[in-house]
């Protein structure tokens, strides 16, 4: 794993600690609509229905939308088995996630 994506693991694993992340589709997809997620993560190997309701519903709320990382590592980041969605709910925590995603593209 290199460094960067580490990085994004630890600060996934911080906001879980803090709070300020729910995960699954139900709670992302209710952070979402309710107006509360300030980022959205979706596992690269998220089958193309689960990318394709999140990319659409994120652009239609306007909440910046990243693929990366594979179910089982975020999971693992949260301390659970496996997630295909996040929401990162802090707006800071989600700009520092954000810097790391985009200095990877």
């Amino acid at each position: 794993m290199n460094p960067e994506n580490k990085k994004i693991f630890n600060l996934i694993g911080l906001a879980t600690k803090a709070r300020n992340l729910v995960s699954g589709e139900f709670s992302t997809e209710k952070a979402v609509k309710g107006h509360n997620a300030a980022l959205v993560i979706v596992a690269e190997d998220a089958s193309d229905n689960t990318k394709k309701m999140f990319t659409n519903m994120c652009t239609y709320y306007k909440v910046p939308i990243y693929f990366f990382g594979e179910k089982t590592e975020l999971g693992h980041a949260m301390g659970k088995e496996f997630r295909a969605s996040l929401a990162v709910l802090d707006k800071g925590m989600a700009d520092a996630i954000e810097k790391q995603l985009k200095m990877m593209q």
